[in-house]
């Protein structure tokens, strides 16, 4: 086995737009390649056939999906990142909520200084943690 990939699967062409969004919130991210459909292909010209990106080193596939199907994420699987300071957790969980929801808004759980659970305008779920 060579290594274990997290996997996003986009609908409505959403996949670039993610991938541009999450990179520029989080510090030390880029999109490492981008295969797109062309014309006559299986799925809509321009759009993300395959693509990888990585958030922090951990890398992380996404394709725009040619196929309408009757799921998309859920919140039983998120990206966990875990801050190093409250700004830092404060700005992140700024930017990802903007026409997303909060799931656990910002706040002291009790496991944690300060937590926050939401999904993004995208729907990916994600748990944002400042370690006590």
């Amino acid at each position: 086995m060579e290594k274990v990939t997290p996997f996003l699967m986009f609908q409505d062409g959403k996949a670039e737009e993610a991938m541009n969004h999450y990179i520029s919130v989080i510090d030390d991210s880029e999109i490492t390649s981008i295969v797109r459909y062309g014309a006559n292909e299986t799925g809509d010209e321009g759009t993300v056939m395959q693509a990888t990106f990585s958030l922090k080193g951990q890398e992380f596939m996404c394709i725009d999906s040619n196929v309408k199907h009757q799921f998309s994420f859920t919140p039983s699987f998120s990206i966990f990142v875990t801050c190093d300071t409250e700004e830092e957790l404060d700005n992140l969980y700024e930017k990802l909520i903007i026409d997303g929801q909060a799931l656990m808004p910002l706040g002291d759980y009790g496991f944690s200084k300060k937590f926050g659970w939401l999904n993004d305008r995208f729907g990916v779920s994600w748990q944002l943690n400042l370690p006590k």
